[in-house]
């Protein structure tokens, strides 16, 4: 029930900004935006608003079109919860990334905001979550961005279309565009949400002009968009990027690195889960759809359209057309373990190990064992698989952020807590995030099934993890009172390495960078795809040219 108090407090917020209202119940905090009022909530110092939305519903006929700024409201509107997480099909319950939704929707592009209280021109960070663009909730408790507000970051995270409601292209729906492109929607979200924080995070103390993007996995793929999309220069001023991967993605209309046309992938998943055209896919229901999808493997990814993606990221970066700004990127040594599924059988004797690299490597075999030997085979193996999908991309990223002029730093997190390395998965995929949210011990929230770090030396490494990353949103440079300091990456491949504490270090994996930058090169030059397209289930590495 609206109250003469919030009238109240709603009109002295438009004049002050943020307002503080006891009740019996809480303590509430109003803030004044673009949109109308918001109560949220004040909790230790934080104050913090869920579930806000920055787009409108994207149901019915406006499935699969671009977003479109949030309608205003008149009254105070309650934020003190978030809001439905983004359609999607569930995980495996014994997955170690299981994280069910409370609620899910087609309904559900809003983000939420951490802020310090008493705060202005503080730096803002916008987290994007991780979930292969399939899965994933800003609601997931462990990106709980308190922590982040307590070192005087105001903290943002979102939701965005996910799988098919996101990703997909099809030709009825660039037909239907009045730029004659589709896909990308996911994308489109994310950039709209970066509007709506450039327009109103002011009210919430932060700085408009001192944004960082952020993401891990699916997330940090995000993030490499971003930094390619023109749409999306000048929202943001830094950008970090955990786990990213730089994979050749569809072209909308033709065949391009080994795959079908964005197009066609679209029209070849309508003709999977039985529509015939645009109108009954939109007729179909959303968990229905998501289900379908998922059994016909549909891959969400983004779409090379001559608008959003003018190009493939690596074309991007490598003509110096990428977002001009410090980027911080790394990788975790142990990533696949937790992706062990996708290793290939390892091979009877090492013998066979080398005799297979040999035969699809060729010339480039020497360089290959040397990185990767055949003493033990299947570490060898983890390791060309992270190499290839993580740790090649976040040093290219990196590398050419540095060659354009641009502070730019690389990291290792190759940190084993006693609860990973009981189940063999030290260092493994997103296993660093617990760390950068300051998720450790008892009070940690964290899903079901993953292993809990805990002890003081855990915590040491999240606090100065935390600061690193705070630093760097602050002034684009990470540091870390007490601690090793953070080179650049440039000439001399400077990275940090976090391991029972931060090290300083050079070159984290000698001559990982050069080969693999030499592989991909043959295959981006014969038309192939170069992502998971290594070791022993590669095809034909091409010759030198």
């Amino acid at each position: 029930m609206i109250t003469r108090q919030y009238v109240l407090a709603s009109f002295v917020a438009m004049l002050c900004g943020f307002m503080t209202i006891k009740t019996a119940a809480a303590e509430e905090r109003v803030v004044t935006i673009s949109q109308g009022a918001l109560a949220g909530e004040a909790e230790d110092g934080v104050n913090v608003f869920k579930g806000i939305p920055y787009a409108q519903p994207p149901v019915g006929a406006r499935r699969w079109k671009a977003p479109v700024a949030a309608e205003s409201w008149d009254k105070v509107r309650t934020a003190a919860d978030f809001g439905p997480s983004c359609t999607q099909p569930p995980l495996p319950p014994s997955s170690i990334y299981a994280d069910e939704p409370e609620e899910m929707s087609e309904d559900c592009l809003s983000l939420n905001v951490w802020a310090p209280a008493g705060v202005s021109d503080a730096p803002v960070i916008v987290w994007i979550h991780g979930g292969a663009l399939q899965r994933g909730s800003s609601a997931s408790p462990m990106y709980d961005g308190s922590n982040f507000a307590r070192r005087g970051v105001v903290f943002v995270s979102l939701n965005y279309r996910l799988g098919v409601f996101g990703w997909l292209a099809h030709p009825e729906l660039s037909a239907a565009s009045p730029h004659q492109v589709s896909g990308n929607y996911g994308l489109l979200d994310q950039i709209e949400a970066l509007k709506w924080v450039r327009e109103n995070i002011a009210a919430f103390g932060g700085n408009p002009d001192n944004v960082t993007i952020m993401g891990e996995s699916a997330g940090a793929l995000s993030v490499s968009y971003l930094l390619a999309s023109p749409q999306a220069h000048g929202l943001f001023a830094k950008a970090i990027a955990e786990s990213a991967n730089i994979r050749a993605v569809p072209e909308l209309k033709t065949p391009a690195h080994g795959l079908l046309s964005a197009e066609a992938f679209g029209a070849l998943l309508a003709s999977k889960v039985g529509a015939d055209s645009l109108e009954a896919l939109r007729a179909m229901d959303a968990n229905t759809l998501a289900l379908a999808a998922m059994k016909a493997r549909f891959w969400a990814q983004g779409t090379v359209d001559g608008l959003v993606l003018p190009k493939q990221v690596v074309d991007t970066f490598d003509a110096g057309e990428q977002a001009q700004v410090p980027l911080l990127a790394g990788f975790n040594s142990g990533e696949v373990r937790s992706q062990a599924m996708f290793l290939p059988p390892i091979p009877a004797t090492p013998d066979a190990y080398v005799a297979e690299i040999t035969k699809r490597y060729h010339d480039l075999a020497p360089a290959f064992l040397a990185i990767y030997p055949p003493a033990d085979m299947r570490e060898s193996m983890l390791a060309t698989l992270r190499d290839a999908i993580y740790g090649w991309a976040g040093e290219r990223m990196v590398k050419q952020q540095a060659e354009a002029g641009f502070r730019s730093y690389l990291y290792i997190f190759d940190h084993c807590d006693a609860a990973s390395a009981a189940r063999d998965l030290c260092a493994f995929h997103a296993s660093e995030l617990p760390y950068v949210f300051g998720q450790i011990g008892v009070g940690a929230d964290l899903p079901v099934n993953w292993p809990k770090p805990s002890g003081d030396a855990d915590e040491a490494l999240s606090q100065a993890m935390m600061n690193y990353w705070v630093s760097f949103a602050r002034t684009g440079s990470p540091s870390s009172a007490g601690q090793a300091k953070w080179q650049p990456y440039g000439e001399a491949e400077a990275y940090m390495r976090f391991a029972h504490q931060p090290i300083a270090s050079n070159d984290p994996v000698a001559g990982m960078f050069e080969m693999q930058e030499e592989l991909v090169r043959r295959r981006r030059a014969t038309g192939q795809q170069w992502f998971i397209n290594v070791g022993l289930t590669a095809t034909d590495v091409p010759k030198a040219r």
